[in-house]
């Protein structure tokens, strides 16, 4: 068969204030285009498990009016699997119509088509709920026979990523890309009740084998010489005995990586080390509050942000005093917030000379338990609006400040972080800082 794995992802907003002060803010626009440029990792894992008599494509459509959208269209493919974010699941759904009316067997699958299957079954000729790779196999099969099932449901089957396929890195234009994702783990303990993560398709965390992240590194590497990797775990550093085993190995590959984790990292000063001589270049943190009573109840298993609060700014300072950037992530509009928080994160993020800031608005994504709470206490905009799921709009009402307030606000600190002379001030106190600290990196290494 002629398959076509297409994906669809990017930076969305609806507020167009903010969209176009994002032309303009330095900071504000690298993360995007960062974001924006990476490739879709669950697809490639199944077009890497897809057996070598098929003809596979990948394809991004950024959207339906872009040229490669005409690309996409080929009515030459024997079937297609699209993935896709809630705020472009429209967009994904209209192209999977129209791939239908050619009588092309469409598959849709990922965190929104898993919290909402009755919705995906009315676009797709089959949908996947969960995790893809323990039924990839079935559908290509049921596909090939001209037997393709409306549902293929995952969620209580089991899979080991002991078994993970190589992802078909290969099919990618390396010119396109800035970074390329690499999984080391699914899940996380933390089970945020707002997260829209692979919590979502996966009961339970687990780790792949650190030899098949070597392998597929390796993979990378033969492709594009010193690669940037960015790590698609939810929170990578839950196991650090394995990453202890695992950073010495990425050392020799003389790569620069990112990853997102949690504070507990500031406790353990070895693993900092071996970090930062494997390349690592930046870690991403969500504080999500720079307040202690707005982080009570955000975890569904327990208050572990909100008892580590007291430690928040020595953490990050600690963590960046090993050349390592943070990238703190606060989010907006948290029921234990007011008026005061856009004053509170710049604070914030004066005192801890924070590489990088994320500020995103609080965003009800279907299938998390944030969402269904909302729904219950009335306090949804548009509950079925999607292309507001973009952690940029507003589509809640918000407890402590009017939604005018929290729009408005978000708009006015985005302009104070991520203006250029404040950016700046932050990267050269980091620079200055990492000129101090190395002294004492080298003293460690003479005394090793």
């Amino acid at each position: 068969m002629k398959i076509a794995f297409i994906a669809m992802s990017g930076i969305r907003a609806c507020d167009t204030e903010l969209l176009e002060l994002g032309l303009t803010l330095p900071g504000f626009v690298e993360r995007s285009k960062q974001i924006a440029s990476l490739p879709s990792l669950g697809l490639l894992t199944l077009a890497g498990m897809t057996p070598k008599h098929h003809d596979i494509h990948y394809i991004e459509v950024p959207d339906l009016s872009s040229s490669s959208t005409i690309v996409a269209l080929d009515d030459s493919f024997d079937l297609v699997a699209i993935s896709s974010y809630s705020a472009q699941i429209n967009e994904a759904y209209e192209l999977a119509l129209q791939f239908r009316a050619e009588g092309i067997p469409v598959v849709l699958g990922g965190t929104h088509v898993t919290a909402l299957p009755h919705e995906a079954q009315k676009y797709g000729s089959a949908i996947i709920l969960g995790e893809g790779e323990p039924v990839w196999l079935d559908v290509l099969n049921d596909a090939e026979n001209g037997r393709l099932r409306l549902i293929y449901d995952a969620r209580k089957l089991e899979f080991d990523l002991k078994d993970a396929p190589m992802p078909a890195y290969e099919l990618l234009d390396i010119s396109k890309y800035n970074r390329i994702t690499v999984q080391t783990s699914r899940g996380c303990p933390h089970n945020c009740e707002f997260c829209a993560g692979s919590n979502l398709i996966c009961s339970h965390y687990k780790q792949k084998p650190a030899d098949k992240v070597l392998a597929e590194i390796d993979r990378i590497c033969e492709i594009w010489p010193h690669p940037f990797i960015e790590f698609a775990d939810d929170n990578s550093f839950v196991n650090k005995a394995y990453w202890k085993g695992l950073l010495p190995e990425l050392k020799k590959r003389r790569i620069k990586w990112f990853t997102e984790t949690d504070l507990s990292l500031a406790e353990d000063p070895e693993l900092l080390g071996l970090m930062r001589e494997s390349g690592c270049a930046q870690v991403l943190i969500g504080l999500e509050s720079p307040t202690r009573d707005a982080l009570g109840g955000l975890e569904l298993n327990t208050n572990w942000k909100q008892a580590r609060f007291a430690e928040y700014k020595k953490a990050v300072q600690t963590i960046q005093s090993y050349g390592i950037t943070v990238n703190g992530c606060f989010i907006i509009g948290l029921d234990g917030q007011t008026a005061s928080v856009f004053y509170d994160i710049y604070d914030f993020v004066c005192d801890t000379e924070l590489y990088e800031v994320q500020i995103t608005i609080l965003t009800p994504f279907p299938g998390t338990s944030l969402y269904e709470r909302l729904k219950q206490s009335n306090r949804l905009i548009q509950p079925t609006n999607w292309k507001r799921c973009t952690l940029f709009d507003l589509n809640f009402r918000p407890l402590n400040m009017t939604g005018e307030e929290l729009q408005t606000g978000f708009r006015a600190l985005a302009v104070k972080l991520y203006s250029d002379a404040f950016t700046q001030r932050r990267r050269a106190a980091f620079k200055q800082n990492l000129r101090n600290n190395s002294k004492g990196w080298k003293t460690e290494r003479q005394c090793a």
